[in-house]
């Protein structure tokens, strides 16, 4: 069976202004999810299911769904903050969602099979894609050997300001053994650094780092269910806490219900964090398609 690839499409791009995940970069007027879909389909993947609000689903069918048509199966589900377990409660002054764990969790009826879940507003590159594809098929029909593509840190920052990253340790064997989210990484003077409490501390460049590009296989989904009750118990009456999937992967490795192999990619990510990348990305995905890993027109 073929792995399906999961797109989180459900947030506002509110640095961005917009929905990013529409805006059309390329010269046909593709969005990053397109190359996303792409370079999916090439690497072997069988389905794409997205994860969207249903506010939007009316656009995102006209202009996204309707590319792939004939091309590769298609599914939708919706993410909305009351989506939450049967017999749970939270706040009901709560405006917005939980998270990419529980938009994840929204997956859960529509894959049976190793899965891949990324953003979509991030472009990962064609090779990150095949190493997961490759992954993936090797766990079918395992359960707790999970991965996630660790990008080199040089390889992700923008040029418009600071990023948040995920910094990954690893042990011998190339298993994650955590995840620590850095907020503010950039480039200063050359060396590559993190700042906290207003001191900096350098990253080497090969640091691996998460960018929500991981895999799993299907009873991700029930360790994420169970997850989500203990989570709303302890802060499901807040306004702003967020359900992560590093947080849920650090607690499966921790109880040793799951590995996570940390799978290394020469691919440049590169997406719109700030309105001012938009041009950017425009002139990188020109300068690929200019060297023919791209046609010109996806679909």
């Amino acid at each position: 069976m073929k792995p399906t690839l999961f797109i989180l499409a459900a947030g506002m791009g509110s640095r961005y202004g917009g929905l990013k995940q529409m805006d059309g970069l390329g010269p046909n007027g593709e969005a990053i999810l397109d190359y996303s879909v792409y370079d999916a389909l090439r690497a072997g993947f069988g389905k794409i299911v997205f994860v969207i609000r249903k506010d939007f689903e009316d656009d995102f069918r006209r202009v996204v769904l309707s590319k792939y048509e004939g091309k590769v199966p298609c599914e939708v589900c919706f993410q909305s903050v009351d989506k939450v377990p049967e017999g749970t409660s939270y706040n009901h002054e709560r405006t917005k969602p939980w998270g990419t764990n529980h938009a994840v969790l929204m997956g859960k009826e529509l894959i049976h099979e190793p899965f891949a879940v990324i953003n979509a507003d991030d472009f990962y590159g064609k090779e990150s894609y095949q190493v997961l594809a490759d992954f993936l098929r090797s766990v079918e029909g395992k359960q707790g050997e999970y991965c996630m593509v660790g990008y080199r840190v040089a390889n992700t920052l923008s040029e418009n300001g600071s990023v948040s990253r995920g910094v990954c340790a690893t042990d011998a064997q190339g298993h994650l053994t955590d995840v620590v989210e850095r907020t503010k990484i950039e480039e200063k003077n050359g060396v590559i650094v993190y700042t906290e409490n207003d001191k900096d501390t350098p990253l080497s460049p090969n640091t691996p780092v998460s960018m929500n590009m991981w895999g799993f296989t299907p009873e991700y989904f029930q360790y994420s269910e169970e997850a989500f009750r203990a989570f709303l118990v302890e802060k499901g009456q807040e306004l702003k806490s967020e359900f992560y999937i590093p947080t849920l992967v650090n607690d499966l490795i921790a109880s040793g219900k799951a590995t996570c192999k940390v799978l290394d990619t020469p691919s440049k990510w590169f997406g719109v964090t700030y309105a001012e990348d938009r041009p950017q990305v425009v002139m990188k995905i020109n300068q690929l398609i200019a060297a023919g890993d791209y046609p010109a027109k996806l679909f």
